[in-house]
């Protein structure tokens, strides 16, 4: 089984995060790999989750009672991503080296884009529906899990999109509105359904919100304390996710 486009290029650019998933191996702790890899423990989860969500499969899983806290250990998958990584680090040397010029690898870095979008979910388009001037495209993610995205046709050309596509699709935090499993979502809004895993509170103002799709890929929101209280959210919770067609923006591997 070969690995996705964006999780291949994520493993070229952003080595620090793929390095985490070998203190993980080694250390068995979410907490000792962070400080090992130089991160904080919540940037070493934002981390994690976004190359759970690249990934065909998790390359992380949580284990209770982790040596010392954030318990976590690599999948199968996970194992073969390291083993992976490992070898393309022995071929570092050999690119740089093929490099006729140091602005070679300055161009290269403009040419991959990082965004501040915190949720990227890795899918496939399933269809097109022209729309006038837009069209609604419908991915695929892992686990049969289904979002609607809509752009403009004219980026449906741009991309060179059709059926069968490769594609990340990003949402930022902010575009997520969270609803009771009784409450009803404005017509023509994604919903989705997941799993509370974690609420980092912030006494200044909205809570951050990580949640467990039902296919395990991730997602973060944000919402009101009071919201949370009066919903009787905790850890394990079952809620609901919504969010418009229109916030959802398309990216393919360049």
């Amino acid at each position: 089984m070969s690995l996705s486009a964006p999780l291949t290029q994520h493993i070229v650019r952003r080595p620090q995060r793929i390095a985490l998933l070998q203190h993980i191996a080694e250390q068995g702790s979410i907490t000792r790999a962070a400080k090992s890899a130089g991160m904080s423990y919540k940037a070493a989860w934002d981390a994690i989750d976004e190359l759970n969500n690249l990934a065909a499969a998790p390359l992380v899983e949580r284990s209770v009672g982790g040596r010392g806290g954030g318990g976590a250990k690599l999948s199968e998958e996970g194992l073969r991503v390291l083993r992976l990584y490992q070898k393309l680090q022995a071929l570092q040397a050999q690119i740089l080296e093929a490099a006729e010029d140091a602005s070679d690898l300055d161009l290269l870095s403009r040419l991959m884009l990082r965004t501040s979008a915190r949720n990227q979910l890795h899918g496939r388009i399933s269809a097109i529906h022209p729309q006038g001037r837009n069209d609604t495209v419908q991915l695929s993610l892992a686990g049969e899990v289904r979002v609607n995205a809509q752009i403009t046709h004219d980026s449906t050309v741009r991309l060179e999109l059709e059926p069968g596509t490769a594609v990340v699709a990003l949402i930022k935090a902010g575009w997520l509105q969270l609803l009771g499993l009784d409450e009803q979502p404005t017509p023509g809004q994604n919903l989705l359904r997941a799993e509370v895993q974690e609420l980092l509170a912030d006494p200044a103002g909205s809570t951050e919100v990580r949640l467990m799709l039902g296919n395990g890929q991730t997602l973060c929101a944000f919402a009101e304390p009071q919201w949370l209280q009066d919903q009787r959210i905790t850890v394990g919770s079952a809620l609901q996710v919504s969010f418009s067609p229109a916030n959802v923006l398309l990216g393919t591997p360049v």
